[in-house]
């Protein structure tokens, strides 16, 4: 931190905004410090992505003021912002996924533009990369779709924190490490570190409440649109936090229960790479190792093989939660209620002709369990935060009679109180004899899975299963040498 006498880099003051009978905003006053990590958390829907865009530039409050270096700002915009070093990771990826690394770069700096700029735009991104994730292994001249999400993140990380003639003073990071694995989150956690040390200021969002505990100089506690709290980040644990946002910590309820389930019939399996897969009844089976060594492709395997070639099947076989939701999720056009249905509209249909009531009912039914945060099921999807978006798509494949559910990260951005809910709600449905195959980047959930199959390189390395389900037996795996 800087001294008494330094002035904010951004403030903003009484800011209130709405979104009809919605407040999104509710009177925030908050000021971004040279020189520090500001942990901003709170559930879906508590107002952290609007204050987020108030002080990107993407939003204009209906009132409040905003400063910057202690000059009130008339003016502020995208534009304004971004001339003051403001760069913003959203939750939602934002780079062209038909232009290379490198002309993305070229679309977020407008000054590298003229004769050589692939050269300089290169250049740039390169040295970004190499800075906040060193041996990231990602050619800067591949095209952005061709990238994992992992790798999208790290690129779209990278070029925030890229300096092409305007200093990086203030970078907003939306769940930055939600599609990360370890090793690649805490490389970031280090550079965020170093950034801050160099007088550089960060807000960070996160769920992962030990990230922002360990990285953050000041947490902010929002509900509700509001702050309801806010402290040094040393005076907080994960209890106090949790408590402050309004949820109730269950503890030891959540933890992995011993399940003999050896005797129960096998529903799915696949061969390929390395050990056997599979599944038995009942069984909620995990999928770990780095990000991007082939789990998310088992997934899909795993999914086309037991889904029909054209028509829907009346019983469903198979459900799919996706990880990357604006590419294989939403549908963005649609309301909340339409998203939720689409799955199930075989069993909502008479003749043909879907029951709307029904359809309501069992909406309804979803939002409450799920707890889905807003006023009405028919705005649309785009309406709901990222991690309401998401109990949405949880919410969709839950609702089917899918034997077998596939979850890709489903968690993520999802608040600790939402996880818990449906860690719940997993249990109870794997209990009834429902199958779960489940990846997750967050150790914490791999380790509530019944048996775990490893992954390094596209194979599975190690199956792991019950009092031998821990984080240590998992990374030994995860990095040990490739078996002959």
């Amino acid at each position: 931190m800087t001294g008494n006498g330094s002035k904010a880099v951004i403030e903003v003051a009484d800011a209130k905004v709405s979104f009809g009978a919605v407040k999104a905003l509710d009177g925030v006053t908050l000021a971004i410090m040279p020189g520090e990590c500001l942990g901003l958390v709170g559930h879906n829907g508590a107002g952290k992505s609007t204050i987020v865009s108030v002080i990107n530039g993407g939003l204009t409050p209906h009132q409040g003021s905003i400063c910057g270096d202690g000059e009130i700002l008339a003016r502020y915009g995208i534009n304004a912002a971004r001339a003051r070093g403001v760069r913003c990771v959203f939750q939602e990826l934002s780079l062209c996924p038909n232009l290379t690394v490198i002309e993305n770069a070229r679309v977020l700096h407008r000054h590298l533009g003229g004769f050589g700029w692939r050269t300089r735009a290169k250049e740039v991104v390169e040295r970004s990369l190499d800075a906040v994730f060193p041996g990231h292994g990602i050619a800067s001249d591949r095209t952005v779709g061709d990238l994992s999400i992992a790798e999208r993140q790290m690129v779209e990380i990278a070029m925030a924190f890229s300096d092409a003639g305007t200093t990086p003073r203030l970078i907003i990071l939306d769940e930055p490490t939600s599609s990360l694995d370890a090793s690649l989150a805490d490389r970031l956690l280090a550079h965020i570190r170093r950034f801050v040390a160099a007088g550089g200021s960060v807000i960070f969002i996160s769920h992962i409440l030990h990230e922002i505990l360990t990285t953050a100089n000041r947490i902010v506690v929002m509900k509700d649109g509001r702050i309801v709290a806010e402290r040094p980040a040393a005076v907080w644990t994960e209890q106090s936090l949790v408590e402050a946002m309004g949820s109730v910590v269950k503890g030891e309820a959540h933890r992995r229960k011993a399940r003999d389930l050896a005797d129960a019939p096998v529903v799915v399996e696949q061969t390929g790479r390395g050990m056997p897969f599979r599944a038995r009844r009942g069984e909620i089976v995990g999928l770990a190792g780095l990000a991007g060594h082939g789990q998310t492709r088992m997934l899909m395997k795993l999914h086309a093989t037991a889904s029909a070639d054209w028509l829907p099947r009346r019983d469903p076989a198979i459900a799919f939660v996706a990880g990357d939701r604006r590419l294989n999720g939403i549908f963005e056009l649609w309301s909340i209620l339409k998203n939720l249905s689409i799955a199930s509209l075989g069993d909502l249909a008479v003749r043909g002709v879907v029951n709307s009531g029904a359809e309501t009912e069992r909406a309804g039914e979803w939002k409450r369990r799920i707890e889905i945060r807003t006023p009405d099921m028919a705005n649309r999807i785009l309406s709901l935060s990222g991690g309401n978006q998401q109990k949405v798509l949880f919410a969709r494949a839950l609702s089917t009679r899918a034997p077998v559910v596939l979850m890709d990260d489903p968690m993520r951005g999802v608040d600790v109180g939402t996880k818990q809910e449906v860690y719940e709600i997993v249990r109870q449905e794997a209990a009834q004899g429902r199958t779960f195959v489940w990846y997750s980047t967050e150790m914490e959930e791999v380790c509530l899975c019944d048996r775990v199959y490893v992954f390094r390189e596209g194979a599975i390395v190690a199956e792991l299963a019950g009092d031998a389900v821990t984080e240590e037996n998992i990374l030994a795996a995860s990095f040990r040498a490739e078996a002959a």
